[in-house]
């Protein structure tokens, strides 16, 4: 009888190709150097990025749902870790595991308005759920995604909101926290870009994810704008390093990130997300 795959075990992928997002931020494509294929994944969920000889991180999920040849991931280079992530080049070879996690709540919610706030990097992971939407527009009422950056030069995939933005059949707006002369845009923090939006409370899903920090202004937005808990979601990316909660690092008051998020209802996490020291 065959042994099952080792859950712990990396599979081998190789650099497609690489993109320089911002100063510190790159994306990378992955295609699989063994024979088998990536696996599917949902929006929001996240695969363990092994680099050999530098240790293992959790990055979510950036790419296309649809396309299922490759894998991309966006992200910042801070630590050893991603650091080295960043410091590939094209051909060369690192270990995936995943997909894991809890994902965005696209799918289950069709005929829904969709507010997507993002801050920062958040924006990667909240970007297949945009792509799940967009692949079936028809199904949804209002998109409307709000995006804030501290600067112009810091805004992820500026070419594809441009070309979001574009289109008749969502409302994207983006703001930063200071400029210069030659921006022409908003100027402030995301939560501004709420009362922009044209959404009905009552009939809305709202997907935030970013620092902390933005996520509680966001939220306290929200909730006087009108919108539910129960229809907000947020993403908890924290300190993973297991991805099967062995480790404790990602516990979140009886909660794992890693096995019970990173996408958690707000309703269901409501009591200890105010609690700094958790």
């Amino acid at each position: 009888m065959n042994a099952l795959p080792n859950p712990m075990a990396p599979s081998p992928f190789r650099v497609l190709r690489k993109a320089r997002e911002t100063r510190d931020t790159y994306t990378l494509e992955l295609e699989p150097a063994g024979p088998d294929g990536p696996a599917p994944f949902s929006p929001g969920q996240f695969n363990m990025l092994y680099v050999f000889g530098k240790g293992e991180v959790p990055i979510s999920i950036s790419g296309d749902p649809a396309r299922s040849e490759s894998l991309v991931h966006t992200l910042r280079a801070v630590g050893t870790a991603t650091s080295a992530l960043a410091g590939l080049k094209k051909g060369d070879a690192l270990g995936v595991r995943g997909p894991f996690g809890s994902h965005w709540p696209v799918e289950e919610n069709r005929g829904a308005d969709l507010l997507i706030v993002a801050g920062g990097i958040g924006l990667a992971p909240l970007r297949p759920a945009i792509y799940q939407a967009l692949a079936q527009r028809e199904k949804f009422g209002k998109v409307v995604v709000l995006y804030g950056a501290r600067s112009p030069e810091e805004i992820l995939y500026p070419h594809e909101l441009e070309r979001w933005r574009g289109r008749f059949d969502m409302q994207v707006e983006v703001a930063v926290d200071t400029a210069r002369r030659g921006w022409y845009g908003h100027v402030g923090v995301v939560t501004k870009l709420i009362s922009r939006a044209a959404f009905d409370p009552v009939h809305t899903v709202a997907m935030v994810c970013g620092p902390e920090i933005m996520m509680r202004f966001t939220l306290a937005e929200l909730k006087r704008g009108g919108l539910t808990d129960e229809n907000t979601f947020v993403s908890m990316e924290r300190n993973m390093k297991c991805a099967f909660g062995f480790c404790g690092h990602c516990q979140y008051g009886s909660a794992f990130v890693c096995k019970d998020g990173p996408v958690f209802r707000f309703d269901r996490i409501r009591p200890i997300f105010s609690k700094r020291e958790i």
